[in-house]
């Protein structure tokens, strides 16, 4: 959701379908992105954590565990029953706005 907006940006969409797979930290979460979005989406490390606290906020994903890797800590997300609903309901709207567009242009 972009700040201050209940709506979903394309790349808090492709991180909450990341996260539908299970649990992830953000470096998967990143990767994840990538090959969903076929490369479009490449988020820097900022906006991705930046992305994940605005989702943890609204409560759409949470933290699922921590754990230290070669003295690094890593965090894992997971998408909640609402974030399931949320990137369920935007996968639909996004549907169904381009079938719209595809019936008026006759395609």
């Amino acid at each position: 959701m972009p700040r201050g907006t209940s709506e979903v940006s394309e790349p808090m969409y492709f991180a909450l379908a990341a996260l539908r797979a299970g649990p992830l930290h953000g470096h998967a979460i990143s990767q994840s992105i990538r090959e969903l979005s076929g490369g479009r989406g490449r988020p820097s490390v900022g906006t991705l954590y930046g992305i994940l606290e605005r989702l943890n906020e609204r409560g759409v994903i949470t933290v699922d565990r921590e754990e230290v890797v070669n003295g690094r800590n890593r965090r894992y997300f997971r998408i909640t029953d609402e974030g399931q609903a949320l990137v369920e309901a935007e996968a639909r709207r996004m549907q169904a706005a381009a079938s719209l567009v595809l019936r008026l242009s006759g395609t």
